[in-house]
């Protein structure tokens, strides 16, 4: 269903600065380069879009502070930060999908799972004995919730989510299409000492060393805040003998690996294809780029950046800005890189005094 708001209802909305005609009415966001008619409204906060906007059918804009727009816009807003902005708009005009509100018939709900007043749970979806879905929740079809769990109020659990048993999940949580929260750890061990083990004492692998791979079971589970966003594909493991823990506000990407045991802080953001090796702790607010690996046991201090594609092989001290393999301080990644770039001219030059010096011991 097509929503229509006037310019006025948004500029309060979003804290904007209305310019022009509040009464203007708007049903869609567009690009400067995607506009379709009168009714869209045009995200251009940045002055760069603004002439492409000349001779266009559209009345509306939102624009940074300051900003001087055409003389065929009609009403326009302006805005301080703007992807603050961006965030509050899109929330305007999500259209959600929607599950049919109750638990639908084909839903399986086992004797002793409780679910609280206004739960919504989709088809064909499974709750296990001792679950606990608190009210407000919402879960799409085809979810499989264990035995014991704990989901918080107002979340929302996308299709094909997997939540093994004893987790915990906060209020408000997101968990979008085929996440797996609370599977076991990839945790295994040899009779004797293990290649690995050896390689890291010894520099160097024996015969033999893994003719048997002993699994240890995993014990706890998984633990997550309140406000989390966990992203399609990303799997969360158990914990060995203590629980995997995800702070409060944590966002997480798609196709992440969080490893057993380990600890991430509060309101982190760790992005696409990043994996996190098992009892690793990064603490609050830290940021790790695409591609990020960071290896078992280490220690990431409170605001840290890591750049993409970096792999993290030991602790890393707060308020740092690291990148590379191995990860070091984003300088000196910057300085080696410039090196590594004249290696070529120093190769030549090599070369020619090789060149050079031949000739003179043939002339002697």
């Amino acid at each position: 269903m097509t929503k229509t708001l006037t310019m006025a209802e948004i500029a309060a909305a979003i804290g904007g600065r209305l310019k022009g005609d509040g009464s203007l009415t708007v049903s869609r966001l567009a690009h400067p380069s995607d506009i379709q008619g009168p009714q869209d409204l045009v995200l251009a906060m940045d002055k760069a879009l603004l002439p492409l906007l000349q001779n266009s059918p559209v009345r509306s804009v939102i624009v940074a502070e300051g900003a001087e727009v055409p003389s065929c816009i009609l009403a326009s807003i302006e805005v301080g930060r703007s992807r603050v902005a961006m965030a509050k708009m899109t929330r305007l005009f999500e259209e959600k999908v929607i599950v049919p509100a109750g638990i639908h018939p084909t839903a399986v709900i086992e004797v002793g799972a409780k679910i609280e007043p206004n739960v919504t749970i989709g088809a064909y979806s499974y709750i296990c004995a001792g679950a606990q879905i608190c009210a407000g929740t919402i879960i799409h079809p085809q979810v499989y919730v264990g035995p014991k769990v704990k989901i918080g109020a107002d979340g929302l659990i996308y299709s094909g989510v997997r939540v093994g048993s004893r987790v915990r999940i906060g209020a408000r949580c997101i968990i979008h299409f085929n996440a797996s929260i609370g599977a076991d750890g990839f945790s295994f061990v040899t009779p004797e000492m293990g290649s690995v083990e050896q390689a890291k004492s010894t520099g160097e692998v024996g015969l033999s060393t893994n003719v048997e791979l002993i699994r240890i079971a995993s014990l706890g589970s998984v633990v997550i805040g309140d406000d989390v966003e966990i992203g399609a594909n990303t799997s969360i493991d158990r914990g060995t003998i203590i629980s995997t823990t995800i702070g409060n506000g944590t966002k997480i990407d798609n196709q992440v690996q969080i490893g057993h045991n380990v600890t991430v802080g509060e309101n982190c953001m760790l992005c696409g294809r990043s994996g996190i090796a098992g009892s690793a702790v990064i603490g609050n607010r830290v940021v790790l780029g695409g591609a990020v690996g960071v290896a078992d046991h280490v220690k990431i201090g409170d605001d840290v950046i890591v750049m993409g594609m970096s792999g993290v092989a030991g602790n890393v001290s707060a308020k740092s800005i690291i990148g590379g393999i191995p990860a070091k301080p984003r300088g000196k990644m910057i300085e080696d890189m410039r090196r590594l770039n004249r290696i070529n001219r120093l190769v030549e030059k090599v070369e020619e005094l090789t060149r050079r010096i031949d000739e003179l011991e043939g002339k002697g």
